[in-house]
């Protein structure tokens, strides 16, 4: 395949993923950070996100967005939801037309409520767009463990390319038709991570914790139906794997979140002291008001937005969450 990756983003997933473009083709990541930029390039390395990790040697890095941009043949977003329609403004700016555009980024816009398929349609009409989705550790992958992910594009031919480039011996890569679904299933965890991390953080014990995974999933789905994803997909690798590997590993940032909040620490204090971004946070206001506009309730989301922007203890979410009225386990589920 003579093409060339583009990975907007030298965070730790972004790196990721442009390490396993670069097995594939010829690869280079935006670093808005010079000095990671360089140490990706020289060294192999990115220590600010990933030390102790050895990268591809061909992967490059550079911190000159145009130098990224104008000669990719696919771009690929690794960028947090809350500076993903400006970075992407100014990749507009260098695109070639028709380029595939491929999404990283499990949240949703704040404000607007679109998923980041649906700014990459606003801000770049015409081109490709897709996401790349599913229980990926960054971590993990670059120590050479197995994983599998999805890709879902809006053309199907696309995903087929999009399949080999990312694929490795290690890392599957399997194809799905919803976008919808599979965008949906990646930023919803992230809400209920938090919840499984607050569960942990109490120290409440594995009953709890399964019952915030499952009960998590029916939330998920259930809105996720509503918004014009498909259900079987959320049982699968960008449902409920995603969720799964967010809820229960401690190289989750959402779920750390959680734990802290368990222990009473506050949002703001957590926040300020990690360097990476927990999407759950930001994304849980927007999911109430897309479940609000849809009918569709959310009760762990809920009280996850309670902790995270009202001040609401763990503890008393936890409480809140018990007292509900019992209803049938697939209430809100189609059969």
């Amino acid at each position: 395949m003579r093409i060339t990756v583009a990975v907007i983003g030298g965070g730790s997933w972004g790196t990721t993923v442009a390490h396993l473009a670069a097995s594939n083709v010829p690869t280079v990541v935006w670093a808005r950070d010079p000095g990671v930029a360089d140490e990706i390039t020289t060294e192999h390395r990115n220590s600010r996100y990933l030390a102790g990790y050895d990268l591809h040697p061909s992967l490059r890095a550079t911190a000159d967005l145009a130098e990224a941009v104008r000669q990719a043949d696919v771009v690929v977003m690794g960028v947090p939801s809350h500076c993903f329609r400006a970075t992407l403004t100014d990749v507009a700016e260098h695109i070639r037309a028709w380029v595939p555009v491929v999404s990283l980024t499990k949240g949703l816009e704040q404000g607007t409520r679109l998923r980041m398929t649906q700014v990459i349609q606003e801000v770049l009409p015409g081109h490709p767009y897709g996401v790349l989705t599913g229980p990926n550790l960054a971590k993990e992958i670059l120590a050479g463990d197995a994983a599998a992910t999805v890709i879902a594009m809006s053309d199907p031919n696309v995903a087929d390319e999009m399949q080999r480039v990312f694929a490795g011996r290690l890392f599957r890569v399997y194809t799905n038709h919803d976008v919808v679904g599979c965008e949906l299933g990646g930023a919803l965890k992230n809400v209920i991570a938090i919840a499984s991390g607050m569960a942990d953080g109490l120290g409440t014990g594995d009953n709890t914790r399964a019952a915030v995974i499952t009960r998590g999933l029916a939330e998920l789905s259930r809105l996720g139906v509503a918004l014009g994803g498909h259900g079987v997909t959320f049982s699968g690798l960008a449902g409920m794997g995603d969720l799964l590997a967010t809820c229960i590993s401690p190289q989750s940032r959402n779920r750390y979140v959680g734990v802290q909040l368990g222990k009473g620490h506050t949002i703001d204090e957590i926040v300020a002291e990690m360097d990476q971004v927990a999407e759950g946070v930001k994304t849980a206001p927007v999911v109430l008001e897309l479940a609000a506009s849809v009918g569709v309730e959310m009760p762990i989301a809920e009280e996850v937005y309670e902790v995270c922007h009202n001040g609401r203890s763990a503890t008393d979410a936890y409480r809140g969450l018990l007292r509900r009225h019992n209803v049938d386990e697939m209430h809100g589920l189609a059969d």
